[in-house]
């Protein structure tokens, strides 16, 4: 992905990061918003701007805690790997903090006509919070 791609990707103001995944399915980054502000060349790589510590937590991570610590860091999304690297889902805090968003969450906003995008950017079959196994 560019830069340019990135950000028409943040122009949904519910996105709140782009994962980056290699062809065989390992995250190479987490950009977030932020990540972009500087001015960059809209053809240049964006995976350089993002990174993944503090934005990825391992599929066996205690989930009270990996909630407990997104909640103390402001964090709403984070990406969940294999110790390989390898994506497995995203844990998307909601709003109220009190859960995670799960798929029938968001196609419920995207069918009552919410700026949702899904899929198009991310490996197919990439889970949610409820579907992923903590």
């Amino acid at each position: 992905m560019t830069v340019g791609e990135i950000r028409e990707f943040f122009d949904d103001g519910h996105v709140h990061a782009a994962l980056i995944v290699s062809p065989a399915g390992y995250l190479a980054a987490v950009v977030e918003r932020g990540d972009i502000a500087m001015p960059q060349a809209p053809g240049a790589a964006a995976a350089p701007l993002g990174r993944l510590v503090g934005r990825t937590v391992a599929a066996w991570a205690s989930l009270a805690e990996v909630q407990r610590a997104m909640v103390a860091t402001g964090r709403r999304r984070v990406a969940v790997t294999s110790d390989s690297g390898r994506l497995l889902g995203l844990l998307c805090l909601k709003a109220s903090q009190t859960g995670f968003c799960s798929d029938q969450d968001v196609r419920t906003r995207s069918e009552a006509g919410g700026n949702v995008r899904q899929g198009s950017r991310c490996p197919a079959g990439t889970p949610v919070a409820d579907s992923v196994t903590l």
